[in-house]
């Protein structure tokens, strides 16, 4: 892409009006952030932009009782890198569940077949 001033050339002003405003700062405002409140292209610089972050949320991986049908005996969760177990479905064998969290529903649900919750958090 050429530059203004090559694609301006033979132009008397290069697309500035008249000859005196682009000669210094003064058709600015002044110099730096003088003249910041009366012009309307400044008025990015007052107030908040952009959000700051306070640390990172991470999102639990869960797994719901329906999906331990899979297994036998013994599960541990942890080692399959779950962190909660929650009660949607339902069950039919009893199983040895470890895991970090689990919700009452899905431990009264695994105690209901004969089954076992153990919680290591």
């Amino acid at each position: 892409m050429r530059k203004k001033t090559k694609k301006m050339r033979g132009s008397k002003t290069c697309g500035y009006g008249s000859k005196k405003k682009h000669r210094g700062k003064g058709h600015k405002g002044g110099h730096g952030f003088a003249g910041g409140c009366k012009h309307k292209h400044l008025e990015w610089r007052f107030g908040r932009h952009g959000f700051t972050r306070h640390g990172i949320k991470r999102e639990k991986k869960i797994i719901n009782v329906e999906e331990l049908n899979k297994f036998e005996g013994e599960v541990n969760l942890i080692e399959l890198g779950y962190d909660k177990l929650l009660g949607a479905g339902y069950i039919d064998k009893p199983l040895k569940v470890i895991v970090k969290e689990a919700s009452p529903k899905a431990v009264e649900k695994i105690k209901a077949v004969g089954g076992d919750v153990i919680i290591k958090g």
